[in-house]
Parts: structure tokens; C-alpha cells; sequence
């Protein structure tokens, strides 16, 4: 039970001071988070001070090198020498995310007609069964939807086909024209990443973690156990850098179930062996 305090104004418009009744009502259970929605995790402090501790200390270390990338990408092309945009980190916070240019100043308006091109590719639409009542995992529908068409189909199957329509989560084009020559070697020696120091210092990001992802990319990601991913911090590096980095063969789903495997288990020593790792695998010259 929890008590309420209303104020009950009397009849008589000559008296301006309202009186206070108290009275009693069930208690309301606190709200709980959506089925799916990534509940983000407590950063440990040992964490937090560690990303403090090297994100200052890189930032002040690497002005000297800062200075000349910007001198290279003045050179080079027109346009700014930092680049931002809003990403999507741990529980699905929106802030902007910072890197050295390494595309054209228009990369942005060219990458809708580049989608084709895409490694990541769609996974095939599912066939429809041959009898609707059968779901897709092979037993009786216990849940079906009436479709745009006026028809019952089952529920399962119409999500599979959402899913597959929308094509895949993540954006990936080799050898992509838009990236400057001086952008290539910074993305193949991660140099484009170090202002994300910056965001690590402002608590948006840490060293390790997952990678932010663009809009139009997390909001593919917000159902089922996808969602899990945004439960860790957001990361310069992370598990599908250091365990996918010059395999040309990672799929979307060994990407995701890599994310949510960090999601589920991280620590400081953990990231403490992803940072180990991170050094070697940027010599294998690959832009995962």
C-alpha cells in the first residue's frame, strides 16, 4: 500500500488555502524493461579509471602525430580534417562519435547508391510454407497475424521476411572508391580511430568494447537477442576486431554473436587481453 496527498479544495470560493486528504492505494510493481531491451550493465570503476588513465595520457602523447594527419589530410582534399556522426552505444545512447577523415566530403550522399555493393550480404527470403499453419520451426502456429492482404499467415514467418527484406545490419564495401589514399592507410593502420580518445574521455566510449554503431544500422539491431550487444560499453576495439581482423569471411551473424558474447561476459582482464591482441592484429593490414 502507498499513501497519497491530494489537495481538496472547499466549496466556499472565500477560503484560497486547500486541505490535505490523505487516503490509501495498492502499491503500483515498478516497470520493467521491454522483452529484448538491452539493460546496460554497471562499468566497473577498475574499467572507468583505466579508459580515464590511457585516453588522457594517448591524447597528450599523440598531439605531435594528430598534427601531422591533419597537415596530410589538408593536403590531400578539401574538407574538414575531423569527421562526426551520431552513433549508437551502450543502451542505445546517441552521442557523436569522432574520427580523422579519411572519405570524400560527400561520402555520406554517395553510400545510398553503393548499397549493392555491400560484403555483408542479405540473407535469403525465407520460403513461404506450404501450409500456414505450420510455423517455421516446424510445428503448429500458435500465433498468427492477418498481413496487409486481409490473409492469416504465421507470425514467425512474417518476421523472417521483414528481416530479410530489410536487407543486412552492417555496411561494408571493398576497396571503396569515397576513402582518400592518405584515409586508406589510416583505416588500415586504425590512425582514423585515435580522436575516439576523446569520446573515451567524455565517458561516451571505452578503450574496449563494442563498436558504435550508425542509425541505420542499430535500429536493425533492436529485437530479440541482437539487442543484447547495446548492453556493453561502447569501444574503440573490441572481440570481432582482434578474433575476425584479416579473414575475409565474417558474416553479420559472427559479428552480432561476437558483440553479445562480449555484452554477456566482460571484465577488465578480459579487455586487458583484447588490448594485447589489438597491436598484432593491425599489422594484418585488414578494415573490419
Amino acid at each position: 500500500m502507498e499513501a497519497l496527498l491530494t489537495p481538496a479544495y472547499p466549496a466556499e470560493k472565500a477560503r484560497l488555502w486547500p486541505r490535505w486528504v490523505f487516503s490509501w492505494r495498492p502499491a503500483r510493481p515498478a516497470p520493467r524493461p521491454a522483452h529484448g531491451a538491452p539493460v546496460a550493465r554497471h562499468v566497473p570503476l577498475g574499467k572507468r579509471l583505466f579508459d580515464i588513465v590511457v585516453a588522457a595520457v594517448g591524447l597528450l602523447c599523440l598531439l605531435p602525430l594528430f598534427a601531422l594527419v591533419a597537415l596530410l589530410i589538408k593536403l590531400q582534399s578539401r574538407g574538414p580534417v575531423f569527421y562526426f556522426s551520431y552513433r549508437v552505444g551502450t543502451g542505445y545512447k546517441v552521442f557523436k562519435f569522432w574520427k580523422f577523415r579519411s572519405m570524400r566530403p560527400d561520402a555520406d550522399r554517395l553510400l545510398a547508391t553503393m548499397k549493392s555493393q555491400n560484403q555483408y550480404a542479405a540473407a535469403p527470403e525465407p520460403e513461404a510454407p506450404a501450409d500456414e499453419q505450420q510455423c517455421a520451426c516446424g510445428g503448429e502456429c500458435r500465433s498468427r497475424l492477418i498481413d496487409k492482404h486481409g490473409r492469416w499467415v504465421c507470425e514467425q514467418q512474417y518476421r523472417l521476411r521483414r528481416k530479410a527484406s530489410s536487407g543486412p545490419a552492417f555496411v561494408k564495401i571493398a576497396n571503396d572508391p569515397r576513402v582518400t589514399r592518405i584515409g586508406r592507410f589510416m583505416r588500415n593502420t586504425s590512425i582514423d580511430e585515435l580522436p575516439q580518445l576523446w569520446n573515451v574521455l567524455m565517458g561516451d566510449m571505452s578503450i574496449v568494447g563494442n563498436r558504435p554503431l550508425p542509425l541505420y544500422e542499430a535500429e536493425k539491431l533492436t529485437t530479440d537477442q541482437f539487442a543484447a550487444r547495446f548492453a556493453a560499453p561502447a569501444g574503440i576495439t573490441g572481440l570481432w576486431q582482434v578474433s575476425k581482423r584479416g579473414k575475409g569471411d565474417m558474416s553479420e551473424a559472427e559479428r552480432i554473436a561476437l558483440d553479445v558474447s562480449y555484452a554477456r561476459s566482460y571484465s577488465l582482464p578480459q579487455d586487458l587481453s583484447i588490448l594485447l591482441r589489438t597491436l598484432p592484429a593491425l599489422f594484418q593490414q585488414a578494415n573490419v
